[in-house]
Protein backbone atom coordinates (compact mmCIF):
# COMPACT_ATOMS: atom_id res chain seq x y z
CA UNK A 1 0.00 0.00 0.00
CA UNK A 2 1.49 3.45 -0.66
CA UNK A 3 1.41 6.17 2.33
CA UNK A 4 3.18 9.38 0.94
CA UNK A 5 4.64 12.33 2.54
CA UNK A 6 4.06 15.63 1.04
CA UNK A 7 7.50 16.60 0.28
CA UNK A 8 7.30 20.40 -0.20
CA UNK A 9 8.62 21.69 3.26
CA UNK A 10 9.06 20.52 6.45
CA UNK A 11 10.05 16.85 8.37
CA UNK A 12 9.93 14.68 4.93
CA UNK A 13 12.89 12.55 5.65
CA UNK A 14 11.97 11.87 9.33
CA UNK A 15 7.87 10.65 8.61
CA UNK A 16 9.35 8.33 5.74
CA UNK A 17 12.46 6.77 8.02
CA UNK A 18 9.18 5.52 10.02
CA UNK A 19 7.48 4.38 6.89
CA UNK A 20 9.87 2.59 5.02
CA UNK A 21 10.31 0.18 8.18
CA UNK A 22 6.65 -0.51 8.53
CA UNK A 23 5.94 -3.84 6.24
CA UNK A 24 3.31 -3.22 3.63
CA UNK A 25 3.64 0.44 3.16
CA UNK A 26 5.57 1.89 -0.43
CA UNK A 27 6.90 5.20 0.78
CA UNK A 28 5.81 7.72 -1.50
CA UNK A 29 7.22 11.23 -1.49
CA UNK A 30 4.28 14.23 -3.15
CA UNK A 31 5.34 17.03 -4.74
CA UNK A 32 3.16 16.99 -7.70
CA UNK A 33 -0.62 15.64 -8.44
CA UNK A 34 0.75 12.71 -10.36
CA UNK A 35 3.13 11.48 -6.96
CA UNK A 36 -0.49 11.06 -5.62
CA UNK A 37 -1.80 8.53 -8.32
CA UNK A 38 -2.63 5.40 -6.53
CA UNK A 39 -1.77 6.62 -3.33
CA UNK A 40 -4.43 5.83 -0.05
CA UNK A 41 -2.70 8.02 2.95
CA UNK A 42 -0.65 11.33 2.56
CA UNK A 43 1.24 12.73 6.01
CA UNK A 44 1.59 16.66 5.52
CA UNK A 45 4.79 17.04 7.83
CA UNK A 46 5.80 19.70 10.37
CA UNK A 47 7.65 22.53 9.06
CA UNK A 48 6.16 26.26 8.53
CA UNK A 49 2.53 26.04 8.02
CA UNK A 50 2.12 29.42 5.99
CA UNK A 51 5.33 28.42 3.44
CA UNK A 52 3.75 25.42 2.96
CA UNK A 53 0.25 26.38 2.49
CA UNK A 54 1.50 28.68 -0.51
CA UNK A 55 3.44 25.93 -2.05
CA UNK A 56 -0.12 23.92 -1.73
CA UNK A 57 -1.03 26.60 -3.91
CA UNK A 58 1.96 26.66 -6.05
CA UNK A 59 1.87 23.46 -6.89
CA UNK A 60 -1.81 23.33 -7.74
CA UNK A 61 -1.92 20.39 -5.02
CA UNK A 62 -4.48 21.65 -2.74
CA UNK A 63 -7.21 21.17 -4.34
CA UNK A 64 -6.70 18.02 -5.48
CA UNK A 65 -5.85 16.58 -1.72
CA UNK A 66 -8.90 18.36 -0.57
CA UNK A 67 -11.17 16.30 -3.25
CA UNK A 68 -9.73 13.36 -2.33
CA UNK A 69 -10.31 13.75 1.07
CA UNK A 70 -13.50 14.30 0.92
CA UNK A 71 -14.52 11.76 -1.60
CA UNK A 72 -13.34 8.83 0.75
CA UNK A 73 -10.05 7.77 -1.34
CA UNK A 74 -7.26 8.94 0.86
CA UNK A 75 -6.56 9.16 4.58
CA UNK A 76 -4.73 12.29 5.67
CA UNK A 77 -2.73 13.19 8.48
CA UNK A 78 -1.28 16.41 9.50
CA UNK A 79 1.22 16.92 11.97
CA UNK A 80 1.89 20.23 13.85
CA UNK A 81 2.25 22.29 10.68
CA UNK A 82 0.03 19.79 9.08
CA UNK A 83 -2.74 19.79 11.43
CA UNK A 84 -2.63 24.22 10.94
CA UNK A 85 -3.53 23.56 7.49
CA UNK A 86 -6.04 20.78 7.77
CA UNK A 87 -7.94 23.04 10.43
CA UNK A 88 -11.47 24.89 9.43
CA UNK A 89 -10.06 27.92 11.70
CA UNK A 90 -6.98 28.78 12.35
CA UNK A 91 -7.08 31.35 15.44
CA UNK A 92 -6.26 34.92 14.91
CA UNK A 93 -4.23 34.06 12.18
CA UNK A 94 -5.10 35.01 7.90
CA UNK A 95 -2.46 34.43 6.37
CA UNK A 96 -2.26 30.67 6.19
CA UNK A 97 -3.46 29.34 3.11
CA UNK A 98 -5.04 26.45 4.36
CA UNK A 99 -6.75 23.56 3.51
CA UNK A 100 -9.93 23.74 5.96
CA UNK A 101 -10.70 20.41 6.07
CA UNK A 102 -11.02 19.29 9.63
CA UNK A 103 -14.01 20.60 11.69
CA UNK A 104 -10.98 22.08 14.29
CA UNK A 105 -10.10 25.62 15.70
CA UNK A 106 -6.18 25.45 16.33
CA UNK A 107 -3.65 27.95 17.42
CA UNK A 108 -0.39 28.25 15.57
CA UNK A 109 2.42 28.15 18.23
CA UNK A 110 0.54 28.42 21.06
CA UNK A 111 3.04 25.97 23.36
CA UNK A 112 5.69 28.50 22.66
CA UNK A 113 8.59 29.34 20.52
CA UNK A 114 11.36 26.64 19.62
CA UNK A 115 13.65 27.20 22.59
CA UNK A 116 10.01 26.15 24.35
CA UNK A 117 10.17 22.63 22.82
CA UNK A 118 10.17 19.66 24.99
CA UNK A 119 9.21 15.72 24.88
CA UNK A 120 6.65 14.17 26.99
CA UNK A 121 4.65 10.98 27.27
CA UNK A 122 0.86 10.98 26.19
CA UNK A 123 -1.79 8.64 26.13
CA UNK A 124 -3.09 7.97 22.77
CA UNK A 125 -6.10 6.35 22.23
CA UNK A 126 -6.40 2.78 20.68
CA UNK A 127 -2.66 2.47 20.83
CA UNK A 128 -2.10 3.31 24.82
CA UNK A 129 1.35 5.46 25.88
CA UNK A 130 3.57 7.32 23.08
CA UNK A 131 6.42 9.93 23.07
CA UNK A 132 5.44 13.07 21.65
CA UNK A 133 7.94 15.45 20.32
CA UNK A 134 6.31 19.71 20.89
CA UNK A 135 8.35 22.03 18.55
CA UNK A 136 6.48 25.61 18.11
CA UNK A 137 3.08 23.38 18.14
CA UNK A 138 -0.16 24.52 17.55
CA UNK A 139 -3.06 24.18 20.69
CA UNK A 140 -6.12 22.38 18.99
CA UNK A 141 -8.72 24.99 20.96
CA UNK A 142 -11.80 23.18 20.16
CA UNK A 143 -13.67 20.35 17.83
CA UNK A 144 -17.10 19.77 16.14
CA UNK A 145 -19.41 16.78 16.79
CA UNK A 146 -17.68 14.53 14.30
CA UNK A 147 -14.08 14.76 15.69
CA UNK A 148 -12.39 12.30 17.99
CA UNK A 149 -10.02 13.17 20.44
CA UNK A 150 -7.41 10.73 20.38
CA UNK A 151 -4.94 12.04 23.00
CA UNK A 152 -4.42 14.94 25.06
CA UNK A 153 -1.67 17.11 27.18
CA UNK A 154 -2.60 18.91 30.34
CA UNK A 155 -6.35 18.75 29.56
CA UNK A 156 -5.57 20.12 26.29
CA UNK A 157 -6.59 18.21 22.79
CA UNK A 158 -2.80 17.64 20.66
CA UNK A 159 -4.33 14.65 19.15
CA UNK A 160 -7.99 14.40 16.81
CA UNK A 161 -9.61 12.55 13.86
CA UNK A 162 -12.46 12.64 11.79
CA UNK A 163 -13.37 10.27 9.14
CA UNK A 164 -10.19 9.70 7.17
CA UNK A 165 -8.31 12.61 8.87
CA UNK A 166 -6.05 12.65 11.61
CA UNK A 167 -3.66 15.97 13.12
CA UNK A 168 -0.95 15.73 16.22
CA UNK A 169 0.44 19.02 17.62
CA UNK A 170 3.31 16.75 18.01
CA UNK A 171 5.76 15.05 15.84
CA UNK A 172 5.93 11.44 16.42
CA UNK A 173 8.00 10.88 13.56
CA UNK A 174 10.79 12.74 15.98
CA UNK A 175 10.79 9.68 17.98
CA UNK A 176 12.09 6.14 17.99
CA UNK A 177 8.35 4.84 18.30
CA UNK A 178 6.00 3.58 14.90
CA UNK A 179 2.62 3.17 16.55
CA UNK A 180 1.41 6.61 15.34
CA UNK A 181 2.62 6.14 11.97
CA UNK A 182 0.90 2.48 12.47
CA UNK A 183 -1.87 3.68 13.26
CA UNK A 184 -2.38 6.12 10.31
CA UNK A 185 -1.57 3.20 8.33
CA UNK A 186 -4.52 1.23 9.39
CA UNK A 187 -6.78 4.40 8.86
CA UNK A 188 -5.78 4.31 5.10
CA UNK A 189 -6.38 0.55 4.81
CA UNK A 190 -9.62 1.00 6.06
CA UNK A 191 -10.47 2.79 3.03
Amino acid sequence: MKIAVLDIQGSVVEHCDVLDKINGVEVVKVKNIEDLNDVRGLIIPGGESTTIGKLLSWYSLGNEIVRRVQKGDLALWGTCAGAILMAKEIEGDDKVQGLKLMDIVVQRNAYGRQLDSFECKLNFEGIGSVPAVFIRAPKIESVGTEVEILSQYKGEIVAAKQGNMMVTSFHPEMTDDDKVHRYFVEMANML
